[in-house]
């Protein structure tokens, strides 16, 4: 199922999509996008070097039972650890992903790269105090790991404070220059805080790189939408999408929009912009013929 495809939302329902869009992408989250897993790698460096990771449901169970089936015979050990929680995590079985982690943790605390997954588990679990905590002991000033920044990022934005969070991207990208997922994350982050024409310029820096996937462009066109720019909007969906898909998808998110009290707060924001207009009765300015469309 796409992230366009729920029409029916309430009022806060569009922060809250915002900051879903936002952890999934840095988490490393396997969020459904039209009917498919994006495969990121969570760690980087586990997975066998020539191994193709999965990119369905069914070839995501097949490496669960088969990373399963090690973990069962030696509990904790880092890599069945790893690559059995980075299954789970793609087939949304969080919190087994992070008991998975946590047990692999207890054998090995100082073992950062244990501590990056188990602190993604977390996040992806909801335990973002205790994710923000590990992730903290998962890299040093010596060994910097970009992806992790961006995670922290991720859980700083959705704990409210979208000021850290955009340092933590902003320290990844001095790591990753123009990695694609990290500038999506600070590009939904200022539209988090309705900086809407930065979020629109960073997403686009983010769409451009070869290795931007389905989920930087699905958050380019969000925003676009954000901004009453349909259009350009359904252009971009079309990328991934058939024209009947994108239409579909973005006119679900319009309604979104106009169900909740963001589009206001858009309207607003894009009225403090532009010139003040002459108040009804100025010279040449005819009266208000009635209400404004609601939009």
């Amino acid at each position: 199922m796409s992230i366009f495809s729920s029409a029916a939302m309430g009022g806060h329902a569009l922060g809250r999509r915002l900051r879903t869009a936002a952890f999934a992408l840095a988490a490393g989250a396997l969020v459904p996008l039209g009917g498919c897993l994006d495969s990121g790698d969570i760690t980087g460096s586990i997975a066998p070097v020539n191994e193709a990771l999965p990119t369905s449901n069914a070839e995501w169970r097949v490496y669960a039972d088969t990373w399963g089936k090690r973990y069962d015979a030696n509990p904790g050990e880092k890599t069945a650890s790893i690559n059995y929680a980075k299954a789970l995590r793609a087939l949304t079985q969080y919190s087994q992903a992070a008991a998975v982690m946590e047990a692999a943790a207890v054998k090995a605390p100082q073992d950062m790269e244990i501590l990056a997954a188990y602190g993604k588990a977390l996040a992806d679990a909801g335990q973002l105090q205790q994710a923000a905590d590990v992730l903290t002991r998962s890299y040093t000033a010596e060994r910097p790991n970009w992806s992790t920044m961006s995670v922290q990022g991720s859980i700083a934005d959705q704990l409210g404070d979208h000021t850290q969070a955009q340092q933590y991207y902003r320290d990844a990208l001095k790591i990753a220059p123009g990695e694609p997922t990290v500038l999506s994350n600070l590009g939904l982050s200022y539209a988090l805080t309705k900086q809407l024409d930065q979020a629109e310029q960073v997403l686009r820096q983010a769409s451009e790189s070869p290795r931007a996937d389905q989920r930087v462009r699905d958050n380019l066109a969000l925003v676009l939408s954000l901004q009453g720019k349909f259009a350009e909007a359904e252009k971009v969906e079309q990328q991934d999408r058939s024209p009947q898909a994108a239409a579909v998808n973005v006119a679900a998110i319009r309604q979104m929009i106009a169900q909740s009290n963001s589009w206001r707060d858009i309207q607003a924001l894009d009225s403090k912009k532009r010139p003040a207009k002459p108040a009804p009765g100025a010279p040449g300015v005819p009266p208000p013929a009635g209400n404004e469309p609601a939009g």
